[in-house]
């Protein structure tokens, strides 16, 4: 499921065009307030982060706009990397619309209870709510939908959550907050839009890039390398440790 294999970006775009956008999105808004500074980025970074004390006041737009801005050049590229590598097979299984409203659900979950339960002046930006909230409704098929995601798979998650859940309360700096109840709230929400949802498949990813051209092969998997599979399986964990170990080298 997190082993990536698009044979180009147009591909990995057309496939997957909710997390190509949301991985767009949040690199403009990041060379506009991060890295240009223009006026119009600080305008941007000013009215949509994260302040507790001007959500008080009714600017609740904040709880959203957030989650699309970021601290850093690290920040930014941790959290898309994540992105790259979590969201595709979920948003495959979801579609569209289900898989953007877990997104931004688990990442309003958590930057609500932030307000609720953070310092009053607080003030947070980043997308780990919302990433996760994707580890949340992955955490939820582990436990109680197996037949969704694959023995392998759910060794990488469960890997990744129990390096996470230790980052979270060891690292100083970090939103707490986000990082619970964004993973809370996507296993909250993972019941509700996992019905009549089918196993991620990359068969289907090649029939719809390839227009049918490419069929089911049951012992397609067989005609490849094992150890060259070995190694790119060991590969994207290592590399999905690393992401999830830079979403704490800023401050979410």
């Amino acid at each position: 499921m997190f082993i990536r294999n698009e044979r180009s970006i147009k591909e990995f775009m057309q496939l997957y065009p909710v997390v190509a956008w949301l991985i767009i999105i949040q690199l403009v808004l990041w060379l506009l307030t991060g890295f240009l500074h223009t006026p119009l980025g600080n305008l941007i970074r000013d009215w949509g982060m994260g302040i507790n004390f001007a959500i008080s006041q009714g600017q609740y737009w904040r709880l959203i706009t957030s989650i699309f801005l970021h601290a850093g050049l690290m920040h930014v590229l941790f959290n898309s990397f994540a992105l790259v590598l979590f969201g595709p097979a979920l948003e495959q299984m979801l579609g569209k619309v289900k898989f953007i409203t877990a997104y931004l659900g688990a990442g309003l979950i958590g930057n609500l209870a932030t307000f609720l339960l953070g310092p009053a002046l607080y003030s947070h930006v980043g997308a780990s709510g919302a990433i996760y909230g994707l580890f949340g409704i992955y955490a939820f098929m582990v436990a109680f939908r197996k037949h969704l995601i694959d023995p392998s798979s759910s060794q990488i998650i469960t890997i990744i959550l129990v390096i996470g859940l230790i980052m979270t309360f060891v690292r100083s700096g970090i939103n707490i907050y986000a990082h619970v109840f964004g993973f809370i709230g996507g296993f909250a929400l993972a019941p509700l839009i996992l019905n009549n949802v089918r196993p991620y498949s990359p068969w289907l990813r090649r029939q719809y890039v390839d227009d049918g051209s490419v069929q089911f092969d049951p012992n397609r998997w067989q005609k490849k390398k094992r150890n060259k599979k070995i190694f790119k399986n060991g590969l994207w964990i290592f590399l999905g440790i690393l992401v999830v170990l830079g979403l704490f080298s800023r401050i979410f």
